[in-house]
C-alpha cells in the first residue's frame, strides 16, 4: 500500500478560495475526502458555511471563513482564523477568480482591468506569501494556483483575463524557484471549458457550446469534479518531486487543430 498512502492528506490543513461553488467546491471536497481539514473560503459567510455544513454532514472536516481575496485585511483574517481553528497551514489553493469584461483591448475600462488583476493575480501572490511563513514552520507545503488555458494562448476579447492568468503561471514558477529550499511546492492547474458560473457566457448559448465542442477532442465541456483529482495529486506526497509544473486539463483543446 506504499503508493496509495502517498495520496493521504490526513492531518493536513487546506485553504481553498472561491470554494462556495464550482471548481473550488469540488477541489475542497477532494481535499476533505482524502483526509484534510478544509477551510472553505469565498466572499459571503453564509455561502461558505452552507458548503462547510454539507461537508460535515458527509463526515468531513471543514469550516467556512469568508474572504474577499482582493482585500488585504480579509486575506490576513483568513490566514489568522485558519491558524486559530487548526493551528497550521499545509495546502493553499488559489482558485477565486473573475472575468468581468469581454471585448476589444482598446475599449477595456482601466478599472475593470485593474479589478481583474487584483483578484486573479495580485491576490494569489499576496495570499501565498502570507501562507509561506506558516508552511515553513510545519516543514513545507503545497500551493496550487488555478490559472486557465486562457493564460497559455490568446483569445480575442479576453485580454484582461488572459493577461492575469498568464501572470499566474509565471508567479507559480517564480515561487517554485524561490521556495523549493523551504520544501514548499508551487504548481498550476490550467482548466479548459468547465461548466461553472464564471464560464456561463461561453456555454449557456447552445450555438456557442456546439462550436466549442467541435474544437474539443473529447467532444464536451468538463464538470467541476474533473478538476479535483489533479488538486489532490498536487496537494499530496504523490507529487512530492513536482514544483513549477503547469498541468493542463482541457479535454485536448490546446493540442488539437481548430475545426470549422
Amino acid at each position: 500500500m506504499r503508493i496509495k498512502t502517498l495520496f493521504d492528506l490526513t492531518g493536513k490543513v487546506a485553504i481553498v478560495t472561491g470554494a462556495s461553488k464550482g471548481i473550488g467546491e469540488a477541489m475542497a471536497r477532494g481535499m476533505a475526502e482524502f483526509g484534510a481539514s478544509v477551510v472553505i473560503s469565498s466572499r459571503k459567510q453564509e455561502a461558505v458555511e452552507e458548503v462547510a455544513d454539507q461537508f460535515k454532514a458527509d463526515g468531513l472536516e471543514a469550516t467556512g471563513i469568508a474572504c474577499h481575496v482582493a482585500d488585504a485585511a480579509q486575506r490576513e483574517n483568513l490566514i489568522n482564523k485558519t491558524l486559530e481553528k487548526y493551528g497550521r497551514i499545509d495546502i493553499l489553493i488559489n482558485n477565486a477568480g473573475t472575468n468581468p469584461y469581454f471585448g476589444p483591448i482598446e475599449k477595456m475600462p482601466s478599472d475593470v482591468y485593474q479589478k481583474t488583476l487584483d483578484i486573479n493575480l495580485h491576490a494569489p501572490l499576496q495570499l501565498s506569501c502570507l501562507a509561506h511563513e506558516h508552511m515553513k514552520k510545519v516543514g513545507g507545503g503545497s500551493v496550487i494556483h488555478i490559472s486557465s488555458i486562457e493564460g497559455l494562448h490568446a483569445t480575442a476579447g479576453f485580454a484582461a483575463y488572459n493577461l492575469s492568468k498568464a501572470g499566474v503561471v509565471m508567479l507559480a514558477q517564480n515561487q517554485a524557484a524561490e521556495w523549493g529550499k523551504d520544501n514548499i511546492r508551487v504548481n498550476v492547474i490550467c482548466p479548459g471549458l468547465v461548466k461553472t458560473k464564471l464560464s456561463q457566457m461561453l456555454w449557456q448559448d447552445e450555438n456557442n457550446l456546439k462550436q466549442f465542442k467541435k474544437n474539443i477532442p473529447l467532444g464536451r465541456m468538463a464538470m467541476p469534479d474533473e478538476m479535483a483529482g489533479l488538486a489532490v495529486f498536487l496537494a499530496s506526497d504523490a507529487s512530492s518531486y513536482m514544483t513549477g509544473a503547469v498541468l493542463v486539463n482541457d479535454g485536448g483543446i490546446l493540442h488539437a487543430p481548430v475545426m470549422t
